[in-house]
């Protein structure tokens, strides 16, 4: 059970109670008359074929405030998408599965890529960004959540408590983060978030000063996470980022645009496990290696469009004090590890740490050799502008490829 406590400057909702899942349901049934909600599914077709997928869609099956659920499918082939098409037409609620490898979505992914206006990068951020455009496309929900599809811990609960604050007519926010604890098998996982980005954060408000992103973003418990639930609203003006910095990217779009007070984190997980990346030691292009460097590239350009002016020297610095505070918290978590009966290996806590503070200088120089560097996405309403009829295009190529490949 949590505690009160509200630290930072974005709201915490907590799990006080273990309120019980029919009673969390009956008031989103309640809610959806007046606030239609939706669900985006960001897969890959081999998490089709794993452990955590298959359950997953079981507890959405009964799931009952749910208008829509729109699944972006990666790295299919046809005979592999008509299996998708079965595969969640388990589901009782109306759905869509976005084939992003068929003919017709590439076909006009091709059309945006000669405005400009595609996404450069294949992965989860394409597949959330084309599924937002569905979204919009489709007009039928207000509230949507998003969460992954390779939680190995998965019940409902969870999409309830994700998407509650968003759907409560009488809550403003328009956005929810989800937050939870990272143990599963005895051990404290969540290397990147606890090792990397909180130590790093706090790195940054010692050489840049102070500075009210960091605060902000300092007062998430999870910034990692990948689900969050949001207003449709929402969906017209974020940009992301394309490739690891998702999470972070998402998080910096709403401090963009929305004040404080709009925003808050949610407890949605008593325990919580997924799939987990290889450290990826001697191969910074894979793994969490690849996903620290583009995190903290993510970072310096949010600090950079604030007019922080970095170089090798400062790099140097927030390397330098990144890494004693990163070593003092492989201190905490241990003891705090210990004292809860749980496992933690401080040797490999200490090569990760090594690791993200060499790749905090290989994100400062890359940085500082493309400057221009700009993975984000455009947002739905430049794509608009640019192609007026994109949403209802968008709507048909999925419409068809549901008429033509479905049974």
């Amino acid at each position: 059970m949590a505690d009160f406590y509200q630290n930072g400057i974005v709201t915490t909702l907590h799990n006080l109670s273990e309120r019980p899942i029919e009673s969390l349901e009956a008031e989103l049934v309640e809610f959806s008359k007046k606030r239609p909600m939706a669900l985006i599914l960001p897969s890959l077709f081999s998490e089709l074929e794993g452990e955590a997928l298959p359950n997953i869609i079981e507890h959405i099956a009964e799931v009952p405030y749910l208008n829509e659920i729109v699944i972006g499918l990666d790295r299919a082939d046809e005979d592999q998408f008509r299996h998708a098409l079965d595969f969640f037409g388990k589901l009782p609620q109306h759905h869509r599965v976005l084939w992003n490898d068929g003919p017709r979505l590439k076909a006009l992914d091709d059309e945006l890529t000669q405005l400009g206006l595609a996404p450069k990068e294949m992965g989860k951020g394409r597949n959330v960004w084309y599924c937002m455009g569905y979204i919009l496309a489709s007009g039928k929900s207000e509230s949507v959540a998003l969460h992954d599809c390779d939680i190995l811990t998965y019940d409902r609960t969870l999409l309830a408590k994700l998407i509650y604050p968003v759907a409560n007519p009488q809550f403003n926010y328009e956005f929810c983060k989800g937050y939870y604890a990272r143990v599963a098998n005895g051990k404290i996982n969540g290397r990147v978030s606890r090792l990397l980005v909180t130590p790093l954060i706090r790195a940054l408000q010692r050489t840049c000063g102070f500075n009210e992103y960091l605060q902000f973003m300092d007062s998430f418990r999870y910034p990692l996470a990948g689900e969050f639930s949001f207003r449709r609203d929402v969906l017209n003006d974020i940009r992301i980022p394309s490739d690891w910095g998702l999470e972070i990217g998402v998080l910096s779009e709403m401090h963009r645009n929305y004040n404080h007070n709009r925003l808050c984190q949610a407890d949605i997980a008593r325990v919580y496990d997924h799939k987990h990346q290889d450290l990826s030691l001697h191969d910074d292009q894979g793994g969490l290696s690849k996903m620290s460097i583009d995190i903290t590239k993510a970072l310096f350009r949010k600090l950079a469009t604030q007019g922080h002016t970095f170089s090798t020297e400062m790099f140097r610095s927030i390397k330098a004090t990144y890494f004693r505070i990163a070593l003092d918290f492989i201190e905490t978590y241990h003891n705090d590890a210990v004292m809860n009966g749980l496992k933690l290996d401080i040797h490999n806590e200490e090569k990760a740490v090594e690791m993200f503070a060499q790749n905090i200088m290989k994100a400062g120089q890359n940085f500082l050799e493309n400057p221009m560097e700009t993975p984000f996405i455009p947002s739905w309403n430049r794509v608009n502008s640019a192609m007026p009829d994109v949403f209802a295009r968008l709507k048909d190529a999925v419409e068809e490829d549901a008429k033509e490949f479905g049974a």
